[in-house]
């Protein structure tokens, strides 16, 4: 179950800032600022949680530009 929510969460946090800021590189600093904040909390201690949380925070940076993307058109 965690491992879906790693997959998922990451990237609907960065189109939701990216969508607030209008700016995907700031978008990518809060999410990763979450992200570190639950690592040092103990919330995830597993490896593979940690990659799926990177390829999900990944496909919501380029998902983001291009959301951005349109929005300038």
């Amino acid at each position: 179950m965690w491992f879906l929510a790693a997959l998922v969460i990451p990237c609907l946090l960065m189109l939701l800032f990216a969508r607030v800021t209008y700016n995907r590189y700031i978008a990518l600093l809060l999410t990763v600022a979450l992200l570190v904040a639950s690592y040092a909390k103990g919330y995830t201690d597993e490896l593979h949680e940690i990659v799926a949380d990177i390829a999900s925070t990944i496909a919501g940076f380029l998902l983001a530009g291009r959301m951005l993307d349109n929005l300038k058109k």
